[in-house]
């Protein structure tokens, strides 16, 4: 990594656990820090988030919602707003609906992505504490661009999925707790060697590079080629779903399957099996609402029968109740049983970092 090259687009990710974090970062951030930060927590659709005040009164440094057109300014925090992923364009923001990727909107990724095309080797990406791996192939992307990247020390983080997809399938420069992460950051905006004893993580052996694919439409979904249609459906839409080509991604030091919809809603593979996991417990509950509500209904047919005087009716009727009460039993069981649910965090080729 270049030294002397300031990094003046501060990019952050976060999730469960990341507000925290965020606060202390801000908290040690100078009033006069040449850069322009970006935050996305994942905050869903909750309008009522007071993010920005939130991270305006714990430092110097004013926190506002990101406004689609606003011009980028240093010394200020961008949050990205409920509901609308953040993205960077030269000069500019601007805040889409676009597709949820990794189930959720904002997502750390699309914030990634556009600050490395925007910006390149002026972009610092950071990923913070939480679950799964949104904000991986981000990370990617820049690094690819010429940017930097720097994840919290899985140790430091109270959910270490993100940090630790990030270590485990990327280049990362640098692992830096919350307490060292401001004054990392700080450095970088002002292109001054990292502290002394920060933990530059060495190097793996990158994919090939990659041109920058032309049409923003092609940039922004990464330029890569797809496989063909897997046998699998988007959980969200119902959509053919594509698997990225793991040979076509640089800077992935390992396999990583992404799996993108026609739509356009994207899945790392630990959010892709959160999802169809979710979708596959909803199915069954489904189900057991439905027999139990035939079961309903077949007695109140039986009854009815019954009162015809039709004891034939009432009594198909009544097998017809028992039948599915049954199975709803049969169902009920299988549900309560609990799934097997293997997590990267289990692994025991945990990526090495370098004590601090």
């Amino acid at each position: 990594m270049r030294h002397g090259q300031p990094r003046d687009i501060l990019v952050l990710g976060a999730s469960a656990g990341g507000l925290e974090v965020l606060q202390r970062i801000a908290q040690g951030l100078p009033r006069d820090l040449p850069a322009a930060l970006f935050v996305v927590l994942h905050i869903g659709t909750d309008r009522r988030s007071q993010l920005p005040a939130i991270l305006s009164a714990a430092g110097p440094l004013p926190a506002v919602w990101a406004e689609d057109g606003a011009t980028i300014e240093p010394g200020r925090i961008h949050v990205a707003p409920p509901d609308h992923h953040l993205l960077i364009e030269p000069g500019r923001l601007c805040l889409s609906r676009g597709p949820r990727e990794n189930r959720t909107r904002p997502a750390v990724d699309p914030l990634f992505r556009s600050a490395a095309l925007a910006y390149g080797p002026r972009v610092a990406g950071v990923v913070l504490s939480g679950a799964l791996g949104d904000g991986t192939a981000g990370l990617v992307e820049i690094k690819r661009c010429g940017g930097v990247s720097v994840v919290q020390d899985p140790a430091d983080a109270d959910f270490r999925g993100m940090p630790l997809s990030a270590l485990r399938y990327t280049e990362v420069d640098y692992c830096a707790t919350a307490a060292e992460m401001a004054g990392l950051l700080t450095r970088f905006a002002r292109g001054q060697p990292p502290p002394a004893g920060a933990r530059h993580l060495p190097p793996g052996t990158p994919r090939r590079a990659m041109p920058l694919a032309s049409g923003q439409e092609e940039k922004m979904t990464g330029g890569y080629d797809l496989k063909p249609p897997v046998a699998l459906t988007c959980p969200l839409c119902g959509g053919a779903v594509r698997e990225t080509a793991e040979d076509q991604l640089p800077y992935f030091t390992c396999h990583i399957a992404y799996f993108t919809c026609h739509i356009g809603h994207r899945f790392a593979a630990t959010d892709m099996d959160e999802a169809q996991f979710r979708e596959m417990e909803s199915a069954l509950e489904m189900a057991l609402r439905v027999l139990n509500e035939r079961s309903a209904l077949c007695r109140r047919m039986a009854d009815a029968a019954r009162g015809r005087r039709a004891a034939h009716s009432a009594a198909r009727w009544d097998d017809a109740a028992r039948e599915a009460e049954e199975r709803a039993e049969m169902l009920r069981h299988f549900i309560e049983r609990g799934w097997l649910r293997p997590s990267p965090d289990d692994e025991e080729d945990r990526p090495d970092i370098p004590p601090g």
